[in-house]
């Protein structure tokens, strides 16, 4: 008999909610995690910066404190004590979790663990070895380096030691246009910074819809962010004062000077000397092949959350620890057979919210589409709120009013992604939506006048 019927490597999003799900389902599980519970999403990721991006927000709206009839003459922001106060919400977080895995009986073991086959993990640093009936890979993912962007945790940086940072720069290139970059040019513009992001595809956001990119970069050069698409870095010239960026721009070669530059682009699978290959776990590229149920290439091994480059965001690693363990148990879980329909957000601000399809997307798999687009700037909520920029855009499918995906900037527009992924679930249309009583006045009534929009009846606009 093994020692565990459910053992769990890494204890991040994804792997603490596996290791609490199996406790709850009557398993005898433990949680093997080398650092601190939370992964990097609680300690360095996700809940750090949304901290600090809280102090941006409320910096900027200090700033702006005359439009609300409040005159305010002298302040000075502190950048070291809104990291401080970061560390504190994750000291809190991290805490809760610990409490939770005892209050559910798992078993934490803090040790780096090897696969030695595919029941049995060594664990390194005190030399002893578990067994389990399954295994769930829950390592996460780490940052990504690139030989011509070297990483020195002082000039050049990634938002890890951004999170850490005693003072704001100066002068700071952020490379990638993807969340972080684009949530961490927020903070640092709130800050004082002279902040440009470089993207190397030819717009920021470039995963999500074409019209929220426009719209953002928009809102991010009225800011005063500098925002340079098509953009390369060749080479970097670092010194104790500065960093000389040497780039091209549509085939132009440029040298740029900054005090700081951070790269917040790519990332790569924790897979590397934990023993996956020498139990025969399939890898492409680095990242962990598995099926809808999170299954591997060996049967009672799963894989979960960043190392299977499915969805690199906290929720998704979640819910693919809860399928997972329920797999196990044969409760038959709805497979997950899409990514697509998975909420995503951005933090800065505005926010930026999608769910679904794009418009391009849309159309490149052949749906015949309509859309509704209702501006911020038309809402009730918004104007009161003195948040207006941005906008709701619904896709539909034209025959049928299928919701086929969901894009929004705006304040606090991530919290209508559960209205949204509901609606998405249960395959709903534009007719209902637009049918749905909203209250009044709201933010989600953006989504009702989306709806009626693609219809032809929206009453605001």
């Amino acid at each position: 008999m093994n020692d565990y019927q459910v053992v769990v490597v890494g204890g991040g999003p994804g792997g603490y909610v596996a290791a609490i799900r199996a406790a709850q389902l009557g398993f005898k599980s433990a949680l093997v995690e080398k650092d601190t519970v939370g992964g990097l999403c609680l300690n360095w990721g996700c809940i750090p910066s949304k901290a600090l991006l809280r102090n941006a927000e409320v910096l900027n709206l200090i700033k702006n404190s005359n439009e609300f009839g409040i005159k305010i003459d002298t302040f000075t922001p502190d950048f070291s004590e809104a990291v401080k106060r970061s560390r504190k919400v994750v000291k809190k977080l991290t805490a809760g979790v610990g409490f939770l895995l005892k209050k559910n009986n798992v078993e934490l073991i803090s040790d780096a663990a090897v696969l030695a086959n595919k029941n049995e993990i060594q664990l390194q640093n005190s030399g002893k070895s578990i067994t389990a009936d399954n295994i769930i890979i829950a390592t996460g993912s780490n940052f990504r380096e690139f030989p011509n962007m070297p990483i020195d945790e002082k000039r050049v940086i990634t938002s890890r030691q951004a999170l850490e940072l005693k003072e704001i720069p100066n002068k700071i290139a952020i490379v990638g246009g993807g969340a972080t970059g684009i949530e961490f040019g927020y903070i640092f513009n709130a800050y004082g910074s002279e902040v440009t992001i470089i993207e190397l595809a030819d717009r920021i956001l470039n995963k999500e819809d074409a019209d929220v990119s426009k719209e953002l970069t928009k809102i991010y050069e009225k800011k005063g962010i500098k925002i340079l698409s098509d953009t390369q870095i060749e080479k970097l010239e670092v010194n104790d004062k500065s960093i000389k960026a040497s780039t091209i721009t549509d085939g132009k070669e440029s040298t740029l000077e900054f005090d700081t530059l951070m790269v917040a682009v790519g990332a790569e699978a924790n897979t590397k000397n934990i023993g996956l290959e020498d139990v025969g776990v399939e890898l492409d590229n680095g990242w962990i092949k598995i099926d809808n149920y999170m299954n591997t290439s060996v049967n009672n091994i799963y894989a979960i959350g960043d190392v299977t480059g499915k969805l690199l965001q906290a929720h998704v690693a979640s819910h693919q620890g809860v399928v997972a363990v329920e797999k196990i148990a044969g409760l038959n879980p709805e497979p997950i057979n899409n990514y697509f329909d998975m909420p995503r957000a951005i933090y800065c601000e505005p926010q930026v919210a999608s769910i679904g399809l794009t418009e391009e997307e849309a159309k490149s798999q052949g749906y015949k589409i309509k859309t509704g687009t209702f501006p911020l700037a038309a809402s009730g909520k918004a104007l009161g709120l003195g948040d207006t920029e941005g906008f709701s855009k619904l896709i539909f499918d034209s025959e049928i009013g299928e919701l086929l995906g969901a894009h929004m900037v705006g304040s606090n527009v991530s919290e209508l992604l559960g209205e949204i992924g509901i609606l998405k679930h249960l395959e709903g249309s534009s007719k209902e939506i637009g049918d749905l009583v909203h209250p009044h006045p709201t933010m989600s009534e953006i989504l009702k006048e989306s709806a009626l929009g693609s219809l032809g009846s929206a009453i605001h606009i």
